[in-house]
C-alpha cells in the first residue's frame, strides 16, 4: 500500500459566504413549512371542532397522519382456515 502526504483543504471567505446563505434559505424554508403546517393543523382543529367530530385516539391521529388504514381481520379459526391464512 502506498502512503501518500495528507492533503490539506483550506476554506475560502466565498465557501463560508455560501454555506451561509445556503443555509439561511433552509431555515426560511422550513419556517414557511412550519407556519403553514401550523395554519393547515388549525384550521382543521377548528373545523373538527365545529361539525363536532369525536376525539380520537392517539394511534388514529397517527394512522390518519401517515396514510395508513387498518383492516379488522376476520375472527374465529373457521375464517382462517378456509382461505388458508395463518
Amino acid at each position: 500500500m502506498l502512503r501518500r502526504k495528507p492533503t490539506r483543504l483550506e476554506l475560502k471567505l466565498d465557501d463560508i459566504e455560501e454555506f451561509e446563505s445556503i443555509r439561511k434559505d433552509l431555515e426560511s424554508r422550513k419556517k414557511q413549512r412550519e407556519d403553514t403546517e401550523v395554519a393547515a393543523a388549525g384550521e382543521e382543529a377548528a373545523a373538527a371542532i365545529a361539525l363536532g367530530a369525536d376525539h380520537k385516539s392517539r394511534e388514529q391521529i397517527i394512522n390518519d397522519r401517515i396514510g395508513y388504514k387498518p383492516q379488522p381481520k376476520a375472527g374465529g379459526r373457521a375464517a382462517h382456515f378456509g382461505t388458508f391464512e395463518f
